[in-house]
């Protein structure tokens, strides 16, 4: 039967990683889908030092181990959202963004998501001083004041992480104190940077384009107290107060409490007979990454049996595909389309071999390059600033690695420069085309470094075909859009929430030919970061007017190019 798996598992992060090693190599055939990518909330967690076994590492590093390791047993990825589901029959059957998929059982790993708290002004000043990674958002506040609302874990963790950027971080505390670890909630108070507020709470942001006050209450007395942003005439406000599981687009499918969490028994199985939960998706006392992979360990073990019953009772053979891997290819790692590792190197100089790309890189890059169904041309549009120089160098690197791809250089006179930008155009700029010279509607103003280089190289390989698989409904809406659009996403390469809307962006324009998506390092342009009040990342503004933050997946981006 096509597309059909002993076990889907919906979520990369540990939970679902550990469930697809156990699935693999119990010599299922396992396959884990993921929308945005892989490791979850833990990849922007920089240092974890409480995990059994590893003194220390980071959340990036634990879980891409955790990848390949379910890879080398067998297991299979796919980067899709899940759109609805048909779990009633022995068969399960997921509809999602890459077409339709069918399981005999399924393992829902689909995490949280950053709680918002309400308060008035959070959602109006989002990207414009509200934000919720530090990570992602940090260093737009260098040199700025900040204020982190929380008391758990992630605040004491990010407020630290913080310091890095701001000149001074207020924690504010609704409780009487921390509520994560001592010794995390230690480390905050030994900050130099750091004040701590407790009993206090957040009541309002506002200002006019960007924030410029926040009215804070002491719970204790009732009295409200109002900071206003200094000479630099903002501040950042950044909201860690806990997670909300995703759960919501299950529309009641799967039993969940009040909260959202998921209802399972202790082998955490749901009320739905082959359906399984794991993680923090679950209801559960600890968070942890240690108890995300003990779910999905237990959650795949109890599972076995009700697969090989199902095989069984529906005299289904052994699925093809399954064995046990123990040499990785180059192709399997390039699967998904996606090259690990490259978020390493940001700049040129600062990778290995002093370069944009490591061997390693390029092992990746020769599997996916043999999947490319025909070609593709990446044109520099050049001028003679010293980031034409750096993407130039980049291009070299690419140069000769496959025949697939056409590398041309084009430099821009100052007068054409100065026409073409008259006209809202951005310099300098790769432009990815087809073989026969189509599309050129995909462009990217910066290296496509860190997290971007990811997007580059899908890029490229849906400019070349086969391209990521995308449903077909989903594509004919894209491919009947008329109306020209252009799509800027303003990116930071250190953010791990941007690609997801780059890709979205780019997909779209690979579809029509009336959409242009565009990739923009704010690094390089403060000026669009001035023009349109960008305080954070991912930041999409349409036809150069409407401006929208946080994530979109391409179903949200195909609405909003419909609406226009």
């Amino acid at each position: 039967m096509e597309q059909l798996y002993d076990v889907i598992i919906v979520g990369g992060g540990p939970a679902g990683l550990s469930a697809a090693i156990y699935m693999a190599r119990a010599r299922y055939k396992v396959l884990v889908m993921e929308k945005e990518k892989i490791g979850g909330q833990i990849t922007i967690t920089a240092e974890i030092v409480n995990y059994p076994g590893v003194e220390r590492t980071s959340g990036k590093e634990l879980t891409q181990s955790m990848k390949e390791q379910a890879e080398a047993f067998g297991a299979e990825f796919v980067m899709a959202e899940v759109l609805d589901m048909e779990l009633q029959e022995n068969i399960k059957v997921l509809h999602t963004t890459a077409g339709e998929y069918r399981a005999l059982g399924v393992v829902l790993a689909t995490g949280a998501n950053p709680r918002k708290l309400g308060f008035k002004g959070e959602k109006e000043f989002q990207g414009r001083g509200v934000a919720y990674c530090a990570t992602c958002d940090g260093e737009f506040f260098t040199d700025m004041e900040v204020f982190v609302i929380g008391g758990g874990f992630a605040a004491a963790e990010e407020g630290i992480f913080l310091t890095k950027y701001a000149k001074k971080v207020t924690m504010i505390v609704r409780e009487d104190d921390f509520t994560c670890a001592a010794t995390i909630a230690d480390q905050v108070k030994k900050e130099e940077k750091i004040t701590v507020r407790f009993n206090t709470e957040i009541v309002e942001a506002g200002g006019e384009s960007m924030v410029s006050f926040a009215r804070f209450r002491d719970n204790r007395t009732g009295e409200e107290w109002t900071h206003e942003a200094g000479e630099d005439g903002a501040f950042g406000i950044f909201v860690f107060a806990g997670y909300v599981p995703n759960t919501a687009w299950m529309d009641g499918k799967v039993d969940c409490d009040k909260q959202g969490y998921l209802i399972t028994d202790m082998n955490r199985k749901t009320n739905v007979d082959g359906v399984y939960g794991a993680g923090d998706v679950c209801i559960k006392n600890l968070r942890q990454v240690v108890t995300a992979v003990s779910d999905g360990a237990v959650a795949a073990t109890s599972l076995e049996k009700h697969v090989s019953a199902i095989h069984d009772k529906l005299n289904i053979p052994e699925l093809p595909g399954n064995e046990a891997q123990t040499d990785r290819p180059a192709s399997r790692a390039a699967a998904d389309g996606k090259i690990e590792g490259a978020e390493k190197r940001k700049t040129l100089g600062h990778g290995e071999n002093n370069g944009f790309l490591s061997e390693e890189i390029k092992r990746q890059l020769a599997g996916l390059f043999l999947k490319f169904a025909g070609q593709a041309v990446i044109k520099a549009e050049l001028d003679d600033s010293p980031l034409s120089g750096e993407m130039s160098a980049f291009l070299g690197e690419f140069e000769g690695l496959t025949d697939k791809i056409t590398c041309i250089r084009e430099r821009l006179g100052p007068a054409v420069k100065a026409k073409r930008e008259a006209e809202g155009e951005i310099f300098p700029a790769f432009r990815l085309m087809r073989g026969d010279g189509s599309g050129g509607n995909i462009l990217f103003h910066g290296v496509p470094g860190g997290h971007e280089f990811n997007s580059f190289v899908i890029a490229l390989y849906n400019m070349a075909g086969p391209g990521q698989p995308v449903d077909e409904e989903l594509k004919n809406r894209l491919r009947s859009i008329k109306k020209k659009t252009n799509i800027k996403v303003m990116v930071s390469l250190s953010c791990t929430m941007c690609p997801e809307v780059v890709m979205a962006a780019q997909r779209a324009a690979s579809f029509s030919e009336y959409v242009t998506g565009e990739m923009i390092d704010l690094r390089h342009y403060p000026e669009l970061k001035k023009k349109y009040k960008i305080m954070s990342v991912p930041c999409m503004v349409l036809n150069d007017s409407q401006v929208y933050f946080g994530k979109k997946s391409l179903a949200e981006i195909a609405a909003i190019l419909e609406s226009v």
